[in-house]
C-alpha cells in the first residue's frame, strides 16, 4: 500500500510538500517528523479530499 505524506506549515497549516512513500517507509518519516517537530499529514495515496 502506498501513503500520501503532505508537510504541513507551522502557521496557517497548509501542506507545502507532498510525497508519496510505500508502507515501508511511513515509520521512518514519521519518527524523522515527530524528532523535528514537524508537522505531517498522512493518508492513503490516491484518495481525494471533498
Amino acid at each position: 500500500m502506498r501513503f500520501e505524506i503532505m508537510r504541513l506549515d507551522d502557521i496557517d497549516g497548509v501542506a507545502v510538500d507532498t510525497t508519496v512513500v510505500d508502507a515501508a517507509s511511513v515509520n521512518r518519516i514519521v519518527q524523522q517528523a515527530a524528532a523535528s517537530g514537524q508537522r505531517i499529514y498522512i493518508r492513503p495515496a490516491g484518495t481525494a479530499v471533498r
